[in-house]
């Protein structure tokens, strides 16, 4: 490779960087006892970009997230969101957040749960409220389009997090952020979740920042596999993921899946062994 085709790469890649966390560090004090909770971590994420936070609870995955959302003060570096600080793109409502609990209403319907926040930021700078037509095809994609007036105590914990999903989608925020939104399934579940999601983003677009414990999940949604280790929170590794898009179920039975698995459970456990030897 030339310079000149260096310098040229090197300035796509800029300009297609949507989150720019450079040095960041956290520090929360309980009680008088400080945890460092992330300490010198850099990473960027270009826009439309699937990315994975991978590793041990502790590790500060949701910490991280949290940063780059503006919900958390970061105590030295930097972290901006379309060169801007993640307070400025949260004002912006360029975030939508999916948290391990589905958090819905009790008192509203499924159609009325999606279509809350949508109603609540309408008006809002960056904030494009969906028509009904693109609720509806939401619901379909993953099969709710049938319980759009049934309560959520009428409904599973996995179809409740697929309307927590649609919810999120149907707000068009172009940065998702997902903090661990499959923990509390059982495996059978959270198998036909993670393809569920895929075909939500693949659908609308945008770019996902999505914390896991699990490497199969975290193999089959992502572009990159970013591995953090803990004590401090920092990056150990970062694993690209090399299976075509879309996505399907036959890939994790594929050769280069179960090579990524192999590596990953290494590069965990090396982060393990390091942190246990310090």
């Amino acid at each position: 490779m030339t310079v000149a085709s260096t310098i040229v790469n090197d300035v796509r890649t800029q300009a297609d960087t949507l989150v720019d966390v450079r040095g960041a560090s956290k520090t929360f004090v309980r009680k008088g006892a400080r945890t460092n909770a992330l300490d010198g971590v850099d990473l960027s994420v270009r826009r439309g970009e699937f990315v994975s936070l991978l590793g041990p609870s502790g590790c500060g995955k949701s910490t991280l997230l949290r940063l780059v959302g503006g919900l958390l003060e970061f105590d030295a570096g930097i972290v901006l969101v379309d060169g801007q600080p993640p307070a400025a793109s949260r004002r912006q409502k360029q975030f939508a957040l999916v948290p391990q609990s589905p958090a819905l209403l009790p008192w509203l319907t499924v159609r009325q749960n999606v279509g809350f926040l949508t109603k609540l930021n309408r008006g809002a700078e960056g904030h494009r409220t969906p028509d009904e037509k693109e609720v509806q095809a939401l619901l379909a994609a993953v099969g709710l389009d049938q319980f759009g007036g049934a309560f959520p105590h009428e409904l599973s914990g996995g179809m409740q997090q697929r309307v927590s999903l649609v919810r999120a989608f149907a707000l068009g925020a172009p940065i998702l952020l997902m903090d661990e939104p499959f923990a509390a399934l059982d495996e059978i579940t959270r198998a036909q979740m993670r393809y569920l999601l895929l075909e939500l983003w693949e659908r609308t677009g945008g770019t996902v920042l999505f914390v896991t414990h699990s490497i199969p999940e975290a193999i089959i949604v992502s572009d990159r596999v970013v591995v953090m280790a803990a004590r401090p929170g920092r990056i150990s590794a970062i694993e690209d993921i090399h299976l075509d898009r879309p996505r399907r179920d036959d890939m994790e039975d594929s050769a280069q899946f179960h090579g990524h698995v192999s590596r990953l459970r290494t590069l965990l456990r090396d982060s393990h062994d390091a942190e246990v030897q310090r």
